[in-house]
């Protein structure tokens, strides 16, 4: 099979793609002839080295959809033929989503939504589930409160956007291009502001009556942090989703408002919770609450420019690869 490999960590140079052995299906495993991939930042992340756990040569991703290609013994949910989406493969070291079949747990896979196409459904397992954690178990929203989404126009912004406002939430959002910013209207926001504008903070501060959102949903806390902290209104909460460094913040800023800074990780949600994100998310995709907007396909051979582009600031909705 084809699929993309990093020998060593580094620049988006470093993804090859090369022919490797097909997986086998093993006992609770399930092999899933991959239709597309979904692209994420924390894919960068990995091929630049921050996560340890990590060691190359590897073949990148998480998040995919395509049809079931052959099971193992004790596998009875899905059956060869079966549309279904992934979230997580069985090794990081072996057989990742950016190829041609990727072996995983039985629980990882997922039957697809009949609503959904292909690259819609390698959209998601890391945005909507992301952008669920953040917003349900961490910052523990509430109907009627106030949630500023810090980068709304990619793949966890826009969930985060329907998410919120199905919810009952006040939902405000910031997008860097014009292109974006009438994206993050059209999938339901109140209001979008353009986090480029130098008075953008104080746009948010009125548009909340001097108050502040209840819940920030930050995507960049490495620039905005400490920004948020002074314009988050009394016992509000920030869920920090995504960093590329660290950042200076004044704590006196959190103590004025008894404020929360909620770290969240997509590997951490015990058994339940996991449970929960895709129950809760499963509900929202059948009833066409909750729709992947796909920005970009690209062949799998160009990964690397995949990988570029989801690094960019006017990101428009979830770049997919195509095997």
């Amino acid at each position: 099979m084809k699929a993309i490999r990093v020998p060593a960590f580094g620049g988006p140079e470093v993804l090859k793609l090369e022919e490797l052995p097909a997986p086998a299906a093993g006992p609770g495993l399930v092999v899933v002839r991959i239709k597309a991939v979904g692209v994420n930042p924390v894919d960068v992340s990995i091929r630049t080295g921050a996560y340890k756990n990590v060691v190359p040569p590897y073949t990148p991703g998480s998040d995919a959809a395509g049809l079931v290609e052959s099971t193992g013994e004790g596998v009875s949910h899905v059956k060869a033929g079966d549309r279904v989406f992934i979230t997580g493969t069985t090794s990081p070291s072996f057989t990742g989503a950016y190829a041609e079949l990727a072996q995983c747990r039985a629980g990882q896979v997922h039957p697809l939504p009949a609503a959904l196409s292909f690259p819609q459904g390698a959209a998601i397992y890391v945005p909507y589930g992301t952008a669920y954690r953040s917003l349900i178990q961490r910052a523990r929203a509430q109907a009627g409160e106030t949630v500023l989404v810090h980068g709304a126009s990619g793949g966890v912004g826009i969930a985060s956007v329907q998410i919120a406002r199905a919810m009952g939430l006040r939902v405000i959002g910031t997008a860097g291009s014009p292109r974006g910013r009438e994206l993050v209207l059209g999938q339901g926001a109140h209001h979008v502001l353009d986090h480029k504008a130098p008075d953008y903070l104080q746009q948010l501060t009125a548009l909340t009556g001097g108050r502040g959102p209840e819940i920030i949903l930050e995507m960049a806390s490495h620039h905005n942090l400490g920004r948020d902290l002074t314009v988050l209104a009394k016992y509000g909460r920030i869920v920090v989703i995504g960093c590329r460094g660290s950042v200076e913040i004044n704590p006196r800023e959190a103590m004025m408002r008894d404020a929360a800074i909620l770290g969240m990780h997509l590997g951490n949600p015990t058994e339940a919770e996991a449970a929960a994100i895709w129950a809760g998310l499963a509900a929202g995709f059948a009833n066409g609450t909750l729709r992947p907007v796909i920005g970009k396909e690209l062949p799998l051979g160009e990964a690397a420019q995949a990988q570029k582009a989801v690094m960019e600031e006017n990101a428009y909705g979830k770049i997919v690869l195509i095997p």
